[in-house]
């Protein structure tokens, strides 16, 4: 099997057994684009702050480049492999024609920054997401409180609303409104099919209906047939196969035409059994630049601020429940990058590694609370539980003392006590989490592990796998291929966890509970929507920048 996992900078293959899922070989090709924050690459046009783009024409060479590297580093003979899937992330969306062509690929749309894919973090729709919870509550809409009764800035209809109101030509031209899950699936197989899960989580779809045309009119006149004109397509379940691989895209990934390529899927929620935490109990938390924490229950729930409930949103049977933090290794990467005295970079040239492993090594050798900091990891705003892209960092505790390690422990701290945040809002709201499953990236940091499971006070388990999406991806292939009945005895042969990997010290969590008592404290006084001091500051840095011309910093 192949998995593709298309990741915010990168997009990863994997070639995996289907016996047992031993990863044969994997290739990673970075987008040359990466994202498009400041300009747009056709003619330099600046891009207003909260903007985050990024160019299809980088997803097609994931497979015409990752995918052959994969099979040759794997040795594997391409006429093995029997079916092909991927996953991505959401909400990542895009404008296209009928035949799927992204608008920003025609000539009359290059230098229109509508007509791009919007990342995930796009936050620039936050007016329209706003607006969107405003008349959801005024309306008493029965699907708002499957979303935490806010819906974000980063999702469906919320992009779709400020393509509208910024560029309704761009809106107009548009045939489809499109997940680059189901694009690049689409690219694959030639078939548009919407996969349920960004459809249930990104896309508001809850018992088989979208909010209604009067709902949509009432957002605005010219949104009225948004669903029925823009949005609404054929569904496919999880772990089904949307069509068989195209004779051009066995051109590009080398691999047998005709083959299974399965329905498509978010990164997060693919990742579920590639960690076998498919079960009701287990929460999987795949840290990376953002963190995103999903979990299956055999009941509905409604979760203040979780990013939503669907059935059959992970595994079909099952409700699949979403949380995030909009920021982590983001926020760390942000600390090295913009914070980090030269003397530090210099002692890490010097001893052969990087900044992060430098100021890991010496973080790790405080006690709680041994720096006075306590942080709030909203750099890249607040995803759950307050549903805020409108909040801010903070960092409280400073003194003349203070030393970068210190600083960048406090970051791993807060990111860790957001975690926590998450898991006591689902445990008290009938949605016990039992077992915390650490996949991507960050599980290889012992210090934000060790933090993470003292913070937390349960033991962390992780993902034997260096590409959880993809092997996750490859495991939703098999099942699409038949080569298992379903996704849950795919995930038993073919994924991999160690539980109770890192274990909580009891004199730290101590310290913990304390610390975190704290960040409670500043979420309440600094989340609080109705007089916040982080939304005005926010609003004159919109003010001061727009004096200053679209695009400036």
């Amino acid at each position: 099997m192949v998995g593709v996992d298309f990741g915010t900078l990168s997009g990863r293959a994997v070639a995996v057994r289907v016996a047992d899922g031993a990863e044969l070989g994997s290739a990673v090709h970075d987008y040359p684009h990466a994202v498009l924050e400041q300009v747009l690459p056709a003619s330099g046009r600046p891009l207003p702050s909260e903007w985050a783009l990024q160019v299809p024409e980088d997803y097609r060479e994931v497979l015409r480049v990752a995918v052959p590297a994969a099979l040759r580093a794997a040795g594997v003979d391409p006429s093995r492999v029997i079916g092909i899937a991927t996953d991505f992330t959401a909400c990542t969306v895009l404008p296209v024609t009928q035949d799927g062509v992204p608008l920003n690929e025609l000539a009359a749309f290059a230098d229109r920054p509508h007509a791009y894919v919007k990342l995930w973090k796009h936050h620039a729709a936050q007016p329209q997401a706003s607006r969107i919870t405003e008349l959801a509550r005024e309306r008493g809409e029965a699907w708002l409180p499957r979303y935490g009764g806010l819906i974000s800035s980063e999702w469906q209809f919320a992009k779709a609303l400020q393509v509208l109101q910024e560029d309704p030509e761009v809106y107009a031209a548009m045939r489809y409104w499109v997940e680059a899950a189901d694009w690049v699936v689409w690219q694959l197989c030639g078939s548009y099919v919407r996969n349920t899960c960004t459809s249930g989580y990104k896309g508001i779809l809850q018992d088989g209906h979208h909010p209604g045309e009067d709902f949509c009119r009432a957002l605005d006149p010219g949104f009225a047939t948004f669903v029925a004109d823009k949005l609404e397509h054929p569904l496919g379940r999880l772990g089904d196969a949307a069509g068989t691989l195209t004779a051009e895209a066995a051109r590009w990934t080398g691999l047998p035409e005709g083959i299974a390529v399965a329905v498509g899927n978010v990164d997060a929620h693919v990742s579920a059994p590639a960690a076998q935490a498919v079960e009701p109990g287990q929460m999987v938390a795949i840290m990376g630049t953002s963190t995103c924490h999903v979990m299956n229950g055999s009941e509905l729930h409604e979760v203040p601020g979780m990013c939503g409930v669907v059935d059959g949103g992970i595994v079909p049977g099952l409700f699949g429940y979403e949380a995030g933090q909009s920021g982590v290794g983001d926020i760390f990467g942000w600390f090295v990058d913009r914070a980090v005295p030269g003397e530090y970079e210099a002692r890490a040239r010097a001893e052969g590694r990087s900044v992060h492993e430098l100021l890991t090594d010496l973080a790790a050798q405080q006690e709680p609370g041994e720096h006075g900091l306590v942080a709030l990891d909203w750099h890249s705003g607040n995803r759950s539980p307050l549903v805020d892209h409108h909040l801010t960092g903070v960092l409280v505790g400073l003194t003349l003392a203070t030393r970068p390690e210190d600083v960048y422990r406090a970051l791993i701290e807060a990111t860790a006590y957001g975690a926590r945040l998450i898991v006591e809002t689902f445990t008290e709201h009938g949605v016990p989490v039992e077992e915390l499953v650490v996949t991507g990236g960050l599980r290889k940091n012992p210090l934000v592990m060790q933090v993470y499971a003292d913070v937390l006070g349960m033991p962390l388990s992780v993902c034997d796998s260096d590409q959880g999406p993809a092997l996750g991806s490859a495991i939703h292939a098999a099942v699409a291929a038949g080569a298992y009945p379903d996704i849950r005895k795919a995930a038993a042969a073919m994924g991999r966890r160690t539980e109770a990997a890192w274990v909580p010290d009891p004199d730290r969590h101590a310290t913990y509970d304390l610390l975190y008592a704290e960040y409670r404290r500043l979420v309440d006084h600094f989340g609080d929507p109705r007089d916040n001091p982080l939304h005005r500051l926010g609003d004159l840095r919109r003010t001061a920048l727009s004096r200053r011309g679209a695009g400036a910093r």
